[in-house]
């Protein structure tokens, strides 16, 4: 009698009664019951998360900054609880923590009282990180608190990229800030150095001006001490001309001489001072008060600067440490994301570029630092502001009174250029007439005198004038020294603001937007997924359908004997008794497998991307697992039973069903390639998701070698089972 004839025979006592038809029906259901139900409770736990209960906890006070009211709490919230990612349930941190003990709730979601507080103070001067409080219970369940852990890392992400965007727009304000400072300070000063140029042209001019002065003065000093000398002779004429009338003719000759030379230095000096003052005196007549405000101006200007200048260090170090410190932030930000990240941002260019500038700017403010910091040049500047300060403080007392001044000077020097030609007329006279000798002597003599002490006080008030004439033509020359300093020091601080003006970015409110945006969350994760499988339960089917088969051929065999009692009795060969003992279970895994897979597709729409092979390669590890257990059970009797559930466990422990093999111990990693539910189950993938088939091919192949040889061991076990023993009337162990 053939092996099918056989195996017919097997499955066809089952319809014997009632009972044996049960046990049948309730063996081709309990893969059903395996596979079906698990897949059924595990098939979509993802999509029902917002059945979860959860607590959620608001205590937060909100803030300010820069004027604005944070309330970032309040928006985490209303985000959550639009999200639906669990079943929110807004309470109090009593009720939260009492929730999460008792089960009521899986776990509890907090948002301290200081959470906009750390949040606004990344624009201050001690920023700090802000903390959501995540309080999950593990004996309420595992499982929830890892899906916790990944949703919460999404909602702090999303946080911690608002609020970097907010602490890097204040960063780009604060460029724009600076820059605008910096522009209104470059302003000003070519404002001053146009004002110091402006003095700089009107100290050359009083510098010419006076130098002039000092010219007259000294041509009238020496005049005035001839004039003085002539006299002083007139005077010894005039006594010598009482003493002899015999010598009155020659003396009176001599004054007319002398008197006339008198008067024609007289006349030159007059003429040259009137010369002088014709050029200079309305200028200074017209332009004292003007000459003393500009002095005044310099005076106030010179001092002013002076005592501000020990400020100078101190906010060119602040401005320099300022910039050094933002373009630091900025070179440790570009080589976090671009020079140690595993995949640079494409925004690395655009961050490259702006922490040049920020360089450049920052080394240009400690160049300007470096310079005000010597302490040589301050010092000497202040003696210089000093001098500055005198000199011009003296002008603008004497400037207003400058016109009257030389106006009174002249008009002496006149005056004594009459009295001069008075002189000579008279000695004129005095030859004319011998008889009038005596007492035009006299009167010469007097008057002679007089011209001595006026012209030794007038050459004195000339020296007076010179010397005074000469220190003011010092000071102004001064005066014009530090004004040449002063505008040439205005116009470098001038240049370097505009030079740092242009180095200093200003950014726009849509350039402020997209540069924030970019530098919160610069790197982004493009997830893409090859044979993406739709939901938990087709990603778990490859684990849980073999299981079913399996368990379906293990009750299988309790049910029907793994050796043919028939072809065991009428000596059959050993391949036609295992193979007679295989088809009946094998025949039954057909039929498991169909309903199996029937209630999966329908009714729980599982999608197959090769339906066909999916079957097909099911058949054949039904074919595998019926001829394994057949084996085990023929082999060791009742304790291959226990042997068939120890080899399910080792199975499923070591086919990475559920977790990579490679995270399991290494003995699981070891036996991973020598059980057949390792094949069946990555074959199963590629066939329900979709992929290469590669290890279908391969799972193929391993499952025909393992149902060959598992018929052979049977076959091998058949010869011994032919020949009856005591052991096998009376076992030791039954099941």
């Amino acid at each position: 009698m053939r092996s099918p004839r056989l195996a017919a025979l097997e499955l066809k006592r089952f319809g014997r009664g009632k009972l044996p038809m049960a046990a049948l029906i309730a063996l081709l259901l309990l893969p059903l019951l395996y596979g079906a139900l698990y897949l059924f409770s595990f098939w979509d736990p993802y999509g029902r998360l917002d059945k979860i209960p959860v607590a959620l906890v608001n205590e937060d006070a909100g803030a300010e900054a820069e004027g604005k009211k944070i309330a970032a709490g309040d928006g985490i919230v209303d985000g959550l609880r639009a999200s639906h990612t669990f079943d929110w349930h807004e309470v109090s941190a009593q009720e939260a923590d009492k929730g999460v003990e008792d089960g009521s709730y899986y776990l509890s979601l907090t948002v301290p009282k200081d959470f906009s507080k750390r949040l606004a103070s990344s624009s201050g001067d001690h920023p700090e990180t802000g903390a959501l409080k995540v309080r999950t219970n593990d004996a309420n369940n595992y499982i929830v608190g890892q899906i916790s852990r990944t949703v919460f890392s999404e909602v702090r992400s999303a946080a911690s990229a608002k609020s970097s965007r907010g602490f890097y727009d204040s960063i780009f304000v604060s460029f724009s800030t600076l820059h605008d400072k910096t522009q209104e300070a470059a302003d000003g000063a070519g404002r001053l150095k146009d004002g110091i140029g402006q003095a700089q042209d009107g100290t050359g001019k009083l510098k010419d001006g006076l130098g002039t002065a000092k010219d007259g003065s000294g041509t009238l000093v020496t005049g005035l001490r001839d004039l003085d000398a002539g006299a002083d002779k007139l005077s010894t004429g005039t006594a010598d001309l009482s003493r002899g009338a015999s010598a009155a003719s020659r003396g009176a000759g001599q004054l007319a001489a002398g008197s006339g030379q008198v008067a024609q230095g007289t006349q030159q000096l007059a003429d040259k001072v009137n010369g002088v003052v014709a050029e200079v005196g309305p200028f200074v007549r017209a332009h004292g008060k003007e000459i003393g405000r500009v002095a005044r101006l310099v005076a106030d200007g010179s001092q002013a600067v002076r005592d501000n200048l020990d400020k100078l260090p101190r906010a060119a170090d602040a401005g320099a440490k300022l910039s050094r410190g933002i373009s630091d932030r900025l070179a440790a930000f570009y080589r976090k994301q671009c020079e140690n990240a595993a995949r640079p941002d494409a925004s690395c260019a655009e961050l490259k570029r702006l922490r040049d500038r920020a360089d450049t700017a920052a080394d240009q403010a400690e160049q300007v630092s470096g310079y005000v910091h010597d302490q040589k040049n301050l010092e000497q500047l202040g003696r210089d502001l000093g001098s500055l300060h005198r000199l011009a403080d003296e002008l603008a007392r004497r400037g207003p009174t400058l016109g009257a001044d030389m106006d009174a000077a002249v008009k002496k020097i006149n005056q004594l250029n009459a009295g001069a030609h008075q002189v000579s007329a008279g000695a004129g006279k005095l030859a004319a007439g011998t008889g009038e000798l005596a007492d035009g002597a006299a009167r010469a003599a007097g008057g002679a005198r007089q011209l001595h002490d006026g012209a030794g006080r007038a050459a004195s008030g000339a020296g007076d004038l010179d010397r005074g004439v000469g220190k003011l033509k010092d000071g102004a020359q001064t005066l014009y020294g530090g004004m040449y300093k002063l505008s040439d020091g205005s116009e470098k601080l001038a240049g370097g603001l505009h030079d740092g003006v242009r180095q200093i970015p200003d950014y726009g409110t849509a350039d402020r937007d997209a540069r924030t945006r970019v530098m919160a969350d610069p790197v982004q994760l493009a997830s893409q997924a090859a044979h993406r499988a739709p939901n938990y339960g087709t990603g778990f089917a490859p684990y849980f359908i073999p299981l079913s088969l399996w368990v379906g051929a293990m009750v299988a065999y309790m049910l029907i004997p793994p050796l043919n009692r028939r072809a065991l009795a009428i000596g059959a060969g050993a391949w036609r008794i295992a193979v007679s003992g295989w088809l009946p279970v094998f025949a039954l895994g057909v039929l498991q497998t169909a309903a199996l897979m029937s209630v999966l597709h329908y009714g729980l729409g599982l999608r197959m991307e090769r339906a066909a092979g999916t079957i097909g390669f099911l058949l054949l590890a039904t074919a595998c697992f019926s001829a394994i257990v057949q084996w085990l059970n023929a082999r060791f009797g009742p304790a291959g039973r226990i042997l068939v559930l120890a080899l399910l466990m080792l199975q499923l422990t070591s086919a990475g069903g559920t977790y990579p093999v490679q995270t399991s111990p290494g003995f699981f990693n070891a036996v991973h390639p020598f059980l057949p539910m390792s094949y069946i189950v990555e074959g199963l993938r590629r066939l329900i998701t979709g992929g290469d088939l590669a290890p279908v091919w391969q799972g193929g192949v391993v499952l025909l070698a393992f149902t060959a040889a598992a018929l052979a061991l049977t076959a091998w076990a058949a010869r011994g089972k032919q020949i009856v023993r005591m052991k096998d009337l009376h076992p030791e162990l039954s099941l």
